[in-house]
């Protein structure tokens, strides 16, 4: 199984500004709870503006509880100038100790699964050029107060040239 990173541009695009008019309504004190927890949706494959990066790669007859906390650097190459509001991640999985082996992946570049993807919103809207990287860590370890949830903490930053566009950041999110 392996974890793979994205970020996604055009399906995030008005995702924390959602929040300051919500039918006449402003909402914009619920914004940093909301983007706290990720949201499971999917995600179109042209909203997908980087490379994907593995992440972890798990042996399911050989790994450890303990290997499921893990602390992970990451690096995205852009694809194409855009702008990036959130990481995605999903899983690729692969059964080969068996007589016909099965693969397959609940990313955005394959077809619909119930997994679907996984979508952590950035506090920043990255600007990004083609050729440049983000890069940081992805942090994740089970919840003390309910081993089921999981805890997660990403670092950012874009890897640029440019002094008015550099940025970085982390986030914490609670997936329940």
């Amino acid at each position: 199984m392996s974890l793979k990173t994205l970020p996604n541009s055009a399906q995030a695009a008005n995702t924390a500004s959602v929040w300051d008019n919500v039918w006449g309504f402003d909402y914009s004190p619920l914004k940093a709870t909301a983007m706290t927890e990720p949201l499971v949706d999917t995600v179109d494959i042209k909203a997908v503006v980087t490379d994907p990066s593995p992440v972890l790669t798990l042996d399911l007859y050989t790994c450890t509880v303990a290997d499921l906390a893990f602390n992970m650097p990451y690096s995205l190459k852009v694809r194409r100038s855009d702008f990036v509001h959130a990481v995605i991640a999903w899983f690729d999985i692969e059964f080969a100790a068996c007589h016909k082996p099965i693969k397959f992946s609940t990313g955005p570049h394959t077809k619909y699964t119930h997994w679907k993807q996984t979508v952590f919103y950035l506090k920043d809207v990255l600007t990004v050029e083609e050729g440049e990287s983000i890069t940081g860590v992805l942090d994740t370890r089970p919840s003390e107060k309910n081993h089921r949830d999981l805890d997660i903490k990403i670092s950012y930053q874009l890897e640029t040239e440019d002094m008015h566009r550099q940025v970085s950041g982390n986030a914490q999110y609670k997936m329940c």
